[in-house]
């Protein structure tokens, strides 16, 4: 597709015509223009005029949405928020995404940034987005009531018709009207039993489907300015080497190519077209300064881990005393478990490779990507280019995906591209594009992790002592050097010294674990790591439910009760009990019903429990079916967070069987998808997705059933086969054994 994108400055004159009920990025109405470049914090933070245009052309009500769309729904799930309480029509929704703007448009979970991550948006944004739809409903009543000269009280509003008595107009017509008034100070929202849309489990239409169907959706991917020059970067084959030379000579003869450049990140390739930069990347002879390279084996990296186990590390968090509890334990108990736990590096590999366009102009910047943390992303564009912040645009533009990738911390993908820009000195759009195998073998990864457990058992099977070191890399140690980046860092994310990511989920965990003990220890190295999809939810909660599990079969007990007596929330309770029964859970399973494991975990607020079934045949397993029980609070869009925990499992499967990132002297010996293969469809079980009903407030969903995947298979063949997988990926060949009969040439 090539799709030519407008200026924003086109965007937003069109957007601010006649007879659109706002477009507040940049104009909140009933505000003295003389406001309008100051950085204030508007109130109410609910405003319509900064989050909604109301057409009178067409009637179409348009969000002004401050999350990335990446697949997960954002979109539709605040549309519905939006829709509810302002009573408009469905098919009347539609979506833009907002500038960068951390003021108007802040994550207020994050408070100082803009940004979509950490499960949060629908969480963060869930009273809000109801304020937009009631003040906006509220200021159309007051339009409406002026103009047929009746009391507020007697307007009703309803499927986007205004009325009353046998008076009816549509939500635009009064929109010029709406436009005039200030948004009121105090709304009130709908009583949820008059709830049509949120909760509901009819399925609204998810507002980006038909575009992403028919071609029309436009994609980072997509852009396609005047004059634009596509760039292809090479860079070292290991982490943290550095360009000593370079010769360009048989570059510059490939048709196509206009430049070649030195970057901080490598040797740039600008070029017409896509594959002239290619090539020209291939013809590049570079030779690098590896002083202070990378230049291990992943066996070597680990071995050094194993070293760091011997030192003190930091201690986040203490209950109890566990060493004396397993001292105990190990003169009058159950024999006790030390295990050790190793997890690979892994690659984000979205759908949609990383790619940003950058135009520079006299007066500033023009940016056009999938920006998942825009906060982040502009200050950094800002400080490369030698600009004010307020020089740079970004045009948020939906995501293939993400996973983590998109929300760097590092803004490494944004900084390459601004640099690409610079260093020809804006002479034209540069669009950057990295290859899949880019990113595959030198992007940024899930850290490589390790953890051991020691954990007791009193002589009745009771939980006595548990010791845990945890050994990583932290997300934050290669972030920008870009002061106001690393203030943002440190304030969101860097608590008591220590990265919480690292330890997420086992710190804070939910079981009652009298003594109880959490060490961290940092590792160092070149390779550089970022949030993935649930970060170290995605191996604490596969080291955790797995020595849970243990610890049951060495006590003797069944798996689900023994997690269950160790619970003391209700709603922790409550969500394992539904996955058991939905599962028809029995404490004594024989024959098929043997082959079943059963995990748990709370992460972002929500709480998950899966029961997976399996069938393994020598090197080879078939996972069957998983049942899995959801607690996310209120479920706006209920066919979303199915869809969530359906996807989740489809993503976290390849990690669990086969994925992995491994390094050979340095070098990462996987490139795509034919050696970091993808869940196939061979791969998926029978998925039943059962959600309790909740009147709390929505927690995530994008995330929190990623890390319960890898346990529940991992208890599950352990029950089938008494074998017990304390290393992901498991390894295991997965086409099954009826497949593999009529074509064995296909196993791998």
């Amino acid at each position: 597709m090539n799709v030519q994108m407008p200026s924003r400055r086109v965007f937003l004159r069109n957007a601010a015509g006649a007879g659109v009920f706002t477009l507040g990025a940049t104009v909140p109405f009933g505000r003295a223009r003389a406001q309008l470049d100051k950085p204030v914090i508007w109130f109410p933070p609910y405003d319509p005029n900064v989050f909604l245009q109301i057409s009178a052309k067409d009637d179409t009500v348009t969000l002004i949405c401050k999350h990335l769309e990446m697949g997960q729904g954002v979109t539709t799930g605040l549309a519905t928020l939006v829709a509810e309480e302002l009573d408009a029509d469905w098919c009347q929704m539609r979506f833009a995404f907002a500038p960068a703007d951390a003021v108007r448009y802040r994550n207020l979970r994050y408070v100082i940034a803009q940004a979509t991550g950490g499960s949060t948006s629908t969480s963060e944004a869930w009273l809000q987005m109801r304020q937009v739809g009631a003040a906006a409903r509220a200021m159309i009543v007051k339009a409406a009531a002026r103009e047929w000269k009746v009391s507020e009280l007697e307007i009703n509003i309803e499927k986007g018709i205004v009325r009353h008595g046998a008076k009816t107009e549509k939500l635009g017509h009064f929109a010029d009207a709406a436009m005039q008034l200030s948004a009121p100070l105090l709304v009130k929202l709908k009583d949820p039993k008059d709830w049509r849309l949120i909760s509901k489990t009819e399925r609204l239409p998810r507002l980006d489907s038909e575009t992403k169907t028919n071609g029309k959706a436009t994609f980072a991917l997509d852009v396609n300015r005047s004059g634009m020059l596509t760039v292809m970067v090479r860079r070292a084959d290991v982490f943290g080497a550095k360009v000593a030379s370079y010769d360009a000579g048989a570059t510059t003869k490939i048709p196509g190519v206009v430049h070649v450049r030195q970057l901080p990140s490598g040797i740039a390739v600008y070029a017409t077209n896509t594959w002239a930069a290619i090539e020209g990347r291939k013809a590049l002879k570079v030779d690098w300064d590896r002083s202070s390279a990378e230049t291990r084996s992943t066996a070597e990296m680990f071995d050094e881990y194993r070293g760091l186990l011997a030192q003190p590390g930091v201690q986040v968090e203490r209950r109890g005393n566990a060493a004396s509890a397993l001292a105990r334990a190990e003169k009058t108990g159950i024999e006790p478990l030390d295990m050790e736990f190793t997890f690979p590096f892994l690659a984000h590999a979205p759908m949609e490779p990383l790619n940003c366009t950058v135009e520079l102009s006299a007066d500033g910047a023009e940016i056009c990507a999938g920006s998942q943390i825009q906060t982040i992303d502009h200050l950094a564009a800002a400080f490369v280019l030698g600009l004010k912040p307020d020089q740079v645009k970004i045009n948020t533009l939906l995501a293939g995906g993400s996973f983590g990738r998109r929300g760097n911390p590092s803004a490494d993908w944004i900084i390459e591209a601004c640099h690409a820009a610079r260093a020809i000195a804006g002479r034209a759009p540069v669009h950057l594009v990295w290859t899949r195998e880019d990113d595959i073998k030198g992007g940024f990864y899930r850290p490589m992790v390790l953890h051991r457990v020691r954990a007791g058992l009193t002589a009745k099977g009771d939980l006595s002592g548990w010791q845990h070191q945890i050994v990583g890399k932290s997300i934050f140690a290669d972030v920008t050097s870009i002061k106001p980046i690393d203030e943002i860092v440190d304030t969101l994310f860097v608590n008591a010294g220590f990265d919480s990511s690292s330890v997420e989920g086992a710190k804070g965990t939910p079981y009652a674990i009298k003594d109880f003990e959490v060490r961290l220890h940092n590792a160092t190295t070149a390779v550089p790591v970022t949030w993935w999809r649930s970060v170290g939810n995605s191996h604490t909660a596969f080291v955790m439910e797995t020595v849970i599990d243990e610890l049951a079969a060495r006590a003797k007990k069944d798996p689900l009760e023994f997690r269950r007596s160790l619970l003391t929330d209700s709603r922790d309770r409550a969500v394992l009990a539904l996955a058991g029964k939905m599962s028809n859970w029995t404490p004594t399973p024989t024959g098929e019903e043997g082959k079943r494991g059963v995990a748990f975990h709370r992460s972002f607020g929500t709480r998950v429990a899966m029961v997976a079934e399996v069938t393994v045949d020598g090197d080879t397993i078939k996972v069957d079916r998983i049942v899995a029980a959801v607690d996310v609070g209120v479920a706006v869009n209920p066919d979303l967070v199915k869809s969530q925990v359906e996807g989740a499992i489809g993503f976290a499967l390849s990690m669990v069987l086969r994925n992995q990132i491994t390094l050979r002297d340095g070098v990462v010996q996987q490139s795509n998808f034919d050696d970091y293969e993808p869940t196939r469809m061979r791969d998926m079980p029978k998925v039943e997705v059962y959600i309790v009903d909740s009147t709390e407030d929505p927690s995530g969903i994008g995330e929190p059933a990623v890390p319960v995947v890898a346990p529940a298979i991992g208890n599950a063949i352990f029950a089938a086969t008494g074998k017990r997988h304390c290393a992901l990926p498991f390894g295991y060949r997965t086409i099954p054994p009826d497949y593999l009969a009529g074509d064995p040439v296909k196993a791998r």
